[in-house]
Formats: structure tokens, sequence, C-alpha cells
């Protein structure tokens, strides 16, 4: 049973390694073949990167053995019940608590505190954004009962966020985007495809590919107009400044500007303590439904509780690792490119750092084959997958492009909003909701960081850039274009078909 045991994790712990290997590579190269420099706190990045592998392994087989079995069950179970006032509950619920979880956005809302210096403060920003993950699953599920075409909201929604920024103050803005675009990773993405297709597959009249997904695309929309009106009642109603942010380790800006992070083991404790927290309304909420509504006891208890321990001690460490490995690497290369007088090199570093990290994504994987499965093999995985990383790739080098030259955010995604508006018109119906999904899959637990240190890290060091207006935005990016690519490579599949078919 121990050998066993140990078998798994090192499984898991290899392919929590192979998660950051293209990382790895990327990064490697532009230090040696561009930069042609090691960074000083090599030994920090190193052992960061050490922990994040093992936080990611023991997160994610924590939630495959603790959480995953639990909620998905019971999403089934509501689908079969037809209660719709508690399928909403659950719904809004379950939106809630593994949002309220998320690693990448307790990182970032961190790292959004510490930047406005507490005027923003990251507790009421997570769970601004968790509420409105509530409110998108309780949205979606009701579409799929209502068997409206998802368009119809995704598009009126993207209407409201170009409202919306108009009179939102510009620090909101860029953080308001990215929110969109983290709120739906390792935690999320499992637990609502499963409600999603089971919704879609029990109802009579719903096909699973059509109406099953596209639950992540309003858990990615409604996070943007939240948070910009979280934003305004901050900016424009609020005088005083926050003191929670979240400090698991101390940093000290060197001379070079970049930051070198050391543990302060005085708060681990009290992270850890933190983290226990943030994993308690997830428990919360699938106990409640589970005894008191299901009113059925939970199968293979004590393999349960060891799930919930191992994702308590996983996101402990993935947090820390975090601060050691990717935020120092993304700042460090972000600052050494700026100095090379040549911005091409910046956005080749976007472009390759966005294609690696999401072929490697293991939530896209799991939509990519999903949606093959669904639909009989007529979505092929791999070049979904090839479609979604291009979209992020070119994304995030035109997000760097906007930010090496100053332009206004919202612009660049106002014309992005138009182009995904234009082109659901003339894709197959199979693949619109799959490619609103993808644009929520792509910013992993694991990508999130990097970028969002990449974009910080320029912000800082171009002369004339506000990191709190300017250094946001970049995951922004990477969800919007996956959506432009995915239904224009729906559009190229179906010319094909149709020609082969004349």
């Amino acid at each position: 049973m121990i050998k066993e045991s140990l078998s798994i994790f090192v499984n898991d712990f290899k392919n929590a390694f192979k998660d950051l290997l293209p990382i790895i590579m990327v990064v490697a190269f532009f230090q040696v073949a561009i930069i042609q420099t090691m960074p000083k706190n090599l030994l920090s990045i190193v052992i960061g990167l050490g922990i994040v592998a093992l936080g990611l392994a023991f997160f994610i087989r924590g939630l495959e053995i603790g959480i995953f079995p639990v909620g998905e069950g019971l999403a089934h179970d509501f689908a079969r019940k037809g209660s719709l006032f508690w399928l909403l509950c659950f719904s809004f619920l379950i939106g809630f608590a593994t949002t309220i979880a998320e690693p990448a956005l307790i990182t970032i809302a961190n790292k959004a505190a510490m930047i406005s210096e507490g005027k923003i403060d990251a507790y009421y920003l997570r769970l601004t954004v968790a509420i409105s993950v509530g409110f998108a699953i309780a949205l979606g599920a009701m579409r799929i009962l209502l068997g409206h075409p998802i368009q119809l909201y995704i598009v009126g929604g993207y209407i409201l966020v170009v409202i919306i920024t108009f009179f939102a103050p510009p620090e909101i803005i860029g953080l308001a985007y990215d929110s969109g675009g983290i709120t739906t990773s390792t935690v999320t993405v499992p637990l609502v495809t499963a409600l999603g297709i089971g919704l879609s597959s029990s109802i009579k009249g719903r096909n699973p590919l059509i109406d099953g997904f596209g639950l992540i695309a309003f858990a990615s929309l409604t996070p943007m107009i939240f948070v910009q009106f979280f934003g305004i009642i901050v900016y424009h109603f609020n005088d005083a400044p926050s003191t929670q942010i979240l400090e698991i380790v101390t940093e000290t800006i060197t001379q070079e500007g970049t930051r070198e992070y050391e543990f302060s083991f005085s708060i681990l404790l009290m992270d850890l303590m933190g983290v226990i927290k943030d994993i308690l309304p997830i428990i919360a909420v699938i106990a409640f439904f589970q005894y008191l509504v299901i009113k059925r006891p939970i199968p293979r208890l004590p393999k349960i509780l060891s799930g919930i321990i191992l994702v308590i001690l996983g996101l402990d460490a993935f947090i820390i690792g975090l601060e050691l490995g990717l935020f120092p690497i993304g700042e460090t290369i972000a600052y050494q490119l700026t100095t090379m007088d040549n911005p091409w090199l910046i956005y080749l570093f976007g472009f390759t750092i966005g294609f690696s990290t999401t072929m490697a994504e293991p939530a896209l994987m799991a939509i990519a084959y999903k949606a093959s499965e669904i639909s009989n093999g007529n979505i092929n995985q791999k070049t979904l997958r090839i479609a979604v990383a291009f979209g992020v790739a070119l994304g995030i080098a035109l997000g760097c492009y906007r930010l090496v030259h100053g332009a206004p955010l919202h612009y660049y995604i106002i014309i992005g909003y138009i182009i995904v508006i234009i082109i659901t018109y003339f894709a197959p119906k199979y693949i619109i909701p799959i490619a609103y999904d993808s644009g929520g899959v792509t910013t992993s637990t694991v990508t999130v960081p990097l970028v969002a240190a990449l974009g910080l890290g320029l912000a800082e060091h171009i002369e004339g850039r506000n990191p709190l207006i300017d250094g946001f935005g970049l995951i922004a990016f990477a969800s919007l274009f996956p959506m432009i690519t995915v239904m224009g490579y729906g559009v190229i599949a179906q010319i094909v078909i149709s020609r082969r078919q004349s």
C-alpha cells in the first residue's frame, strides 16, 4: 500500500514537473542564448520551482481523491433530482467556494493589494470575484435548463463590460480584465465542466456538446463586470487604505530593480492557517449538500479526508513556491529584456512562453479530450490545443506590444470583443461554447503568476508606465485571443468538411 502510494506520488510529481518543463526550457533559452547571463537568485528560483512542483503534485492528487469525486457526484445527483432551487444554490456555492480558494486568484489579489499600497483590499477583491463566479455558474446552469443559445448571454455580457469600462477608474480596468482569466483553473474547471455536461446529459432535448460547455465562459465573463463595479466603489467612495496584504515571504529590491525573496518563517504557520480557512468553504458546501440535501453519507470518507489534507498542504506549498520561483523569473527576465533596447525580444518571449505553457495546461487537455469524446472525434484534440495555444501566444505578444507602446488596454480589448462577436455568427454552433470556454482554461495556476510577473516587471522598468494601470492586462489578452483562434479553427474545419462532401 505504501509502495503504491509512493509510486502514485512520484508519478504526480513527474507530471507536475512536466507542466513546468516548457516554461523552464523557454526561460533557459532566453537566459543562455539571448540575455547570456544567469540570474543571481538562481538558487532561490530553483528551490521555488521545486516547491511549486511539489505543491502541484499534492494539490492535484488531493483534488482527485478528495474533492472531485464528491463534487462530481453531487453535480450528477442534482441534475437527476430536478430541484431548481437546490440546483441553483449548489451552482452558486460551488462556484463561490472553488474560486475563493483558487491559488492564482490569491496570488494576483495579494499583488494588487501590494502595488496599490492597500487601496485594493486583497480579501474583498477575492470575495468580489468569488461572488461573480458563483453568480455565473448559477446563471449558466439556468441557461442550460432553459435551452438558450450561449452567444446571446456572452455577447450581451461583453457589451456590458465595455460600457462599464468607460466609467471604471483606470487603476482597476487591467485587474478587472485579468480577473476573468484567473478564476477558472485547477480547482474550478473539472467541477464546473462536470456540472454542465451532467446537466445537459440529464435533460431531454439538450446536446452535451452545444449545451454542456459554456459554464467556464460565464465564470470568465462576470468577474470583469463585478470587479469594475468593485473598483468604482473603492476609488470613488473609499479613501482609507487597507492593511489586508498577505505576505508569505519577505521581498527585497535589488540594485537591478528585481526582487529577491526570502522565507519569513515566523508567519508560515499563520499562512497555513489562512490556507485552511480558504479551503473550508469548499468542504462546507460539499458537506451541507451531501448530508442535508442529498441526505446520503460520503462514500470512502477516510480517503476523502486524506485528499482534503493534501489539498491544504499542496496549496500552501504552491503559494510559497510561486513567490520564490515564478515571480522572480518573470520580473528578472522582464527587466533584462527592457535593458536590451529590442522590444521584439519581449514580444518573442511573450509568444513562446504563452504557447509552451498552454500546450502543457492540464485543464486544456481535459477540455480537449472531453470535446473530442462528445463530438465523436469531429473535434481533434491536438488541433484544438494548438489553436488555443496559438491564441494565447498571440494574445500575450500583443499585450506586451501594448505595454511597451503605452496604449490604453481597453481599446485593444474592445476591438477583440468586436472580432469575437463578428466571428461568432460565422462559426459552427458546436464550436462556439468550447471556444468561449477556451478563454477560461488557458490561464493556469502555473501560467498566471509568470505572465502577471512579466506584465508587472515590464510596467516597473519601462519609463512612463504605472504598474497598477499598465502592469495588469496580459492575462486578459491570453483569455481573449483563444476564443478567436478556436472559432477560426471551427470555421476552417467547416469549410474543409463542406468541400469534401461536395
